[in-house]
């Protein structure tokens, strides 16, 4: 009776987990479209469409908007898209992508508090899609808080 409850609890867990990873690479897909379409912005030269506010040009016009010549989108496409690989692969039972996943999430969040900081505090302006993505990342890193690792819950099977 035990061991079959033991096996139902793990089916459940390991649901549980495809659920997780898969609304985190789904998160992380809204991420890597918005990132990409700045970072083509970007590299384009074209002006974003930011609704005619003056802080959104301020914020993507600004020497923080890139970092020696590579846009900041540029790298946060790279971040998102590493979380959707790590996500896909945890949800597929990977376990060294799990602690990739939650390591990419965190060093994500550290970078997004920065950029807020300097948004508010040395730019004195807010891009919305700044905050969008900053909206993402905090998403992603409640994700990774109120989800349980996969080591304390083995333990306490």
């Amino acid at each position: 009776m035990k061991q079959k409850q033991a096996a139902g609890s793990t089916k459940q867990r390991s649901r549980w987990e495809i659920i997780f990873y898969s609304a985190a690479a789904l998160i992380a897909l809204i991420g890597l479209a918005e990132a990409t379409y700045l970072t083509v912005i970007f590299l384009s030269g074209e002006t974003a469409v930011c609704g005619n506010s003056a802080d959104c040009f301020k914020v993507l016009g600004s020497s923080y908007a890139k970092v020696g010549g590579i846009p900041v989108a540029g790298l946060g496409a790279l971040a998102y898209f590493t979380v959707f690989t790590f996500a896909t692969f945890a949800a597929f039972d990977y376990s060294r992508a799990r602690k990739f996943f939650t390591w990419t999430v965190l060093a994500m969040f550290a970078v997004t508090l920065w950029l807020l900081f300097v948004q508010a505090f040395r730019l004195h302006a807010f891009c919305r899609y700044c905050l969008f993505s900053a909206a993402l990342v905090f998403l992603l890193t409640g994700l990774v808080v109120a989800h349980p690792s996969s080591a304390q819950s083995n333990s306490n099977s």
